[in-house]
C-alpha cells in the first residue's frame, strides 16, 4: 500500500463461546483515513457449504476477506464438516501464493464447535477462554468480553456488551452490530 494513501482502518468482531453457543458480533463502520465511508457494512457472513453453517467475520480489507471468503468456502465444500481442515488449507495457500500474500485482512470463524482464527501469516489460531476478537478494537472487546465471562450474561449479550465498549474507545468501531449466532 502507498504510503499517501491513507489506507482502510479497522473494524472490530468479537466471537464469544457460551452455554452452548458461539455469537459472532462485528460492527458496521468502514472508514478512509479520517472520514466515515460507510456506518452499516455487514462483516460477519453466515456461509453453508455442504449444509454445515460455519460463521465467519472479516477485519481488514473488504475486498481482500471477500477473497478470503471465497476461498475457504472453497475448502469448506471439498472437505465438508473438517473446518480445521479447510482452515489449514487456506492458511497454507494464503502463506504461499504470492497473490493472496498480499491480502490484508484477518478472519474469526466458527462451526458451533470449534473457533479459529485465520491471519496471513499462516495462523490458525484456538483462542484460549471462548472468546476471539480481531481488528483495530479487537483488544478491547476481547478484554471486556473475557472480565464478563464469569457472569451470568449469555453469550450474545457478552459479545453486545463488548462490542459497545469498544466502540466506545476505538474511533474506528461503531455500534451498528451484525450478530449471527450458531449452537454447539
Amino acid at each position: 500500500m502507498s504510503k499517501e494513501f491513507p489506507g482502510w482502518h479497522g473494524t472490530t468482531i468479537i466471537a464469544v463461546r457460551k452455554g452452548g453457543e458461539v455469537v459472532v458480533a462485528g460492527d458496521g463502520q468502514v472508514s478512509l483515513g479520517q472520514t466515515v465511508i460507510k456506518a452499516t457494512a455487514r462483516k460477519v457472513r453466515r456461509l453453508s457449504p455442504g449444509g454445515h453453517d460455519v460463521l465467519a467475520g472479516f477485519a481488514g480489507s473488504t475486498a481482500d476477506a471477500f477473497t478470503l471468503l471465497e476461498r475457504l468456502e472453497a475448502k469448506l465444500e471439498a472437505t465438508p464438516g473438517q473446518l480445521q481442515r479447510a482452515c489449514v488449507e487456506l492458511a497454507k495457500d494464503w502463506r504461499t501464493d504470492k497473490y493472496l500474500q498480499k491480502l490484508e485482512a484477518m478472519l474469526i470463524v466458527t462451526d458451533g464447535a470449534q473457533l479459529y482464527v485465520i491471519t496471513g501469516a499462516g495462523d490458525v489460531l484456538e483462542p484460549e477462554h471462548d472468546v476471539a476478537a480481531i481488528g483495530s478494537g479487537g483488544n478491547f472487546a476481547l478484554a471486556a468480553a473475557r472480565a464478563m465471562m464469569d457472569s451470568d450474561r449469555s453469550a450474545e449479550e457478552i459479545a453486545r456488551a463488548a462490542m459497545a465498549i469498544a466502540a466506545d474507545i476505538c474511533v474506528y468501531t461503531n455500534g451498528s452490530l451484525t450478530v449471527e449466532t450458531i449452537g454447539a
